[in-house]
């Protein structure tokens, strides 16, 4: 069972990528010490939502929503059916992958769940939808007649798809990823901000038009991706064209794409300064106990980072055997390797 393993490490100026409920940058402690945190949902839904997914996987990609419903009756009533009837096939057919809301609801032609759907899933709703209105009814459909494809979307392949009242269309995640740690000791920080009124005249007082706090960290952020190459091509119906497309996206944009959060405020448009790929049938590992011990704040948080992972996969190999057969580094700050050859590797 081949897996490749990625190891990146990326620094991020202060911004606030990804917040708790408090509008604060995610924390986790680790070793004892508290370090800032990207969680691996947002992570996921930055790459799906990226350039580097829409380049290389257009046409394969899914859609998650709600509003399966809401996209037939507008299709419905595009084609001169009555708002009443549109509505009751939409139900219908959205209610067969998901539970939908009650007819008294605002929206009663949304699932109260997420839907994911691959295009050739969404294409046969909407075939069913059209059917049905022409006066073919389907009967009682279930989640087989609609969620039937997964195979056409990457990015179920890859991140997986759960329908809660249709288990039997569920779908293994081919690709695992970990939540990104500091690879030091980091903690947020306040921002107090002033905003002045243009119009305000100057024989007024001095004071601003709005004081405010805003919440930022930096750091070095360790991230950990494992992908089940076998699980990858299954799921994906054997397609090893794009299963490899699958594979150059996700290492583009595990290398290039952050979450988006406040970006217009911090402008944190960072890419990873080291990449360690690997290949091989043995079982995977991170490499986040490199950092049980945070790395010290020495001003060297980049090539002592890179030292430390180097250091500890070395003693990993020593004491369990080689973890992987072979592997590829691009080592920004020595100046080796590229992002190309890494996905050449990747994707042998």
């Amino acid at each position: 069972m081949p897996f490749l393993q990625l190891h990146l490490l990326t620094a991020h100026a202060p911004s606030n990528l990804n917040r708790d409920d408090a509008n604060r940058p995610k924390t986790a402690v680790f070793g004892g010490e508290p370090r800032l945190r990207i969680s691996s949902q947002s992570l996921k839904r930055a790459w799906r939502t990226s350039a580097a997914f829409a380049e290389q996987l257009a046409g394969h990609l899914a859609e998650r929503t709600q509003r399966l419903g809401r996209l037939i009756v507008e299709r419905l009533a595009g084609q001169g059916v009555e708002s009443d009837r549109a509505m009751e096939i939409a139900r219908q057919v959205a209610g067969a992958v998901a539970r939908i809301n009650p007819e008294t609801d605002r929206n009663p032609d949304f699932t109260r769940q997420l839907v994911m759907l691959s295009p050739a899933e969404k294409q046969r709703a909407f075939e069913l939808a059209d059917r049905w209105a022409q006066g073919a009814s389907p009967g009682k459909l279930t989640a087989a007649d609609v969620a039937n494809a997964p195979e056409s979307a990457a990015d179920i392949a890859m991140f997986g798809r759960m329908l809660a009242d249709a288990a039997s269309q569920n779908v293994d995640a081919a690709v695992q990823v970990s939540h990104a740690l500091t690879t030091h000791r980091a903690v947020p920080e306040d921002d107090y901000y002033t905003a002045v009124d243009d119009r305000k005249p100057d024989d007024e007082d001095a004071g601003a038009g709005f004081l405010g706090t805003l919440e930022f960290a930096a750091g070095v952020f360790y991230l950990y991706v494992c992908v089940d190459l076998d699980l990858l091509s299954r799921n994906l119906g054997g397609n090893e064209a794009l299963c490899r497309a699958a594979i150059c996206a996700l290492v583009t944009a595990a290398a290039t794409v952050a979450p988006g959060g406040k970006q217009n405020a911090f402008a944190s448009r960072a890419r990873a300064f080291y990449v360690l790929a690997e290949r091989g049938d043995q079982q995977p590992r991170s490499l986040a106990g490199a950092f049980l011990a945070p790395v010290e704040d020495n001003g060297r948080h980049g090539p002592d980072s890179i030292a430390a992972l180097e250091d500890f996969r070395k003693r990993l190999d020593a004491a369990y055997g080689a973890c992987s057969h072979t592997h590829a580094t691009m080592d920004c700050i020595a100046g080796k390797g590229t992002l190309a050859e890494l996905v050449t590797f990747a994707t042998n």
